[in-house]
C-alpha cells in the first residue's frame, strides 16, 4: 500500500461508492435487455464518458510494458464476467437474495489474498467481518428463494464473486504502475471488447433497444460506474479485502432501494442485519485504518 497517504481517511468516499453501487441492482432490473448487453454497453459508454481525463493523464500508457498490458487484460476480463454473472442473477432473482450472495467476497478475498499475496488479517478483523456477514444474511433471510430458478440467480451470483475477487486481485498491484483513471479506462475497454466478441459469437443483437433502454445503459456507465473509479483510486491506499468488506454496505443500500422502488417485502429481521452490517463495517474499517506498531529493535553495543 501507499505508505505516505496511509493516513488518509477512506470513509467518505467509500460511503460514495456503496451508495453509487446499490443503485446497480435498481437500474438492472428496470431493464428487458439481455444481461450481457446491459454490461457490454454500459463498459462503452463508461469508457466514452471518462475520455477526457484519460487524455490528460495519456503519459501513463507509455509506463506499460508487455507484462501489464497483459494484467491489464484478465483484470478486464474479469470484470467482465463479473457483470455478465451478476446481471444475469438478477434476471433470475431478487434484489436482496442477489445482492446477499456478495456479502460473501470478503471471504473470497481474504482467502485469495492469502494464497496468492500471503496477506494477513487480524482476529478483530475476521471477527468484524464475520458480524458483517451474518448481518448481511439477515438482509437476505427471508427472500432466498427456493425454487430452481431462484437458486440458479443465487449460484450466478457467487460465480460473480469470485469473478470480481480477481478482478481486484490483480487491480492492486498493476494500479500502483498508472493513475487510477488510466487504469479503469483500460480495464472497462478490455471488458467492453470480451463483452462485444460473446455477444456477436452468441448471437446476441446489439441495436434494437428502445430509448428507455439506452437510458438504463446510460445510468449504468455513470451512477455505479463511480463506485468502481472511487474503489480503483482506493487501492493505492487499501488491500482488495478491505474494498471487499465495504461493499458488504450494498446489500443494504440496493434493500432499501428495491423496498422503495421495486416495491420489494423488507422483513424487521432484515433491517437489524442492515445495522449489523453496518456496524461490521465500521469496526472493520477502523481495524484496517489504526496505525500498526512499530517494533524497535536495541542496538547491542
Amino acid at each position: 500500500m501507499n505508505q505516505q497517504a496511509s493516513g488518509k481517511s477512506i470513509g467518505f468516499p467509500l460511503l460514495v461508492s456503496i451508495i453509487a453501487i446499490s443503485f446497480s441492482a435498481i437500474f438492472v432490473k428496470w431493464s428487458d435487455a439481455p444481461a450481457t448487453i446491459l454490461s457490454m454497453y454500459r463498459m462503452w459508454l463508461a469508457c466514452l464518458l471518462m475520455l477526457p481525463m484519460v487524455f490528460i493523464h495519456k503519459h501513463d500508457f507509455k509506463k506499460l510494458q508487455k507484462r501489464d498490458w497483459s494484467f491489464l487484460f484478465f483484470s478486464g476480463t474479469f470484470l467482465a464476467l463479473h457483470f455478465a454473472l451478476w446481471f444475469s442473477s438478477l434476471k433470475f432473482t431478487t434484489v436482496a437474495s442477489s445482492t446477499i450472495i456478495l456479502a460473501l467476497q470478503p471471504i473470497v478475498s481474504l482467502l485469495g489474498g492469502f494464497l496468492f499475496f500471503r496477506e494477513r488479517s487480524t482476529a478483530q478483523a475476521i471477527m468484524t467481518m464475520g458480524i458483517a456477514i451474518i448481518g448481511a444474511v439477515m438482509i437476505g433471510w427471508g427472500d432466498i428463494g427456493l425454487s430452481n430458478t431462484a437458486l440458479l440467480g443465487d449460484f450466478l451470483s457467487f460465480l460473480s464473486v469470485i469473478a470480481v475477487v480477481g478482478y481486484l486481485l490483480i487491480g492492486q498491484n498493476i494500479i500502483k504502475k498508472m493513475t487510477h483513471w488510466i487504469y479503469t479506462f483500460t480495464v472497462f475497454f478490455f471488458a467492453a471488447c470480451v463483452l462485444t466478441i460473446y455477444n456477436i459469437v452468441a448471437g446476441v443483437a446489439l441495436t434494437g433497444y428502445s430509448l428507455n433502454e439506452w437510458g438504463i445503459f446510460l445510468l449504468l456507465a455513470i451512477v455505479p460506474t463511480l463506485s468502481h473509479i472511487i474503489n480503483n483510486w482506493l487501492l493505492n491506499y487499501v488491500n482488495a479485502t478491505t474494498i471487499s468488506m465495504s461493499i458488504l454496505g450494498e446489500p443494504v443500500g440496493a434493500t432499501l432501494l428495491a423496498v422503495i422502488l421495486l416495491n420489494e417485502k423488507l422483513v424487521p429481521w432484515q433491517i437489524v442485519g442492515g445495522i449489523l452490517v453496518l456496524a461490521g463495517v465500521f469496526f472493520f474499517l477502523f481495524q484496517q485504518q489504526k496505525p500498526k506498531p512499530v517494533i524497535v529493535k536495541e542496538e547491542i553495543v
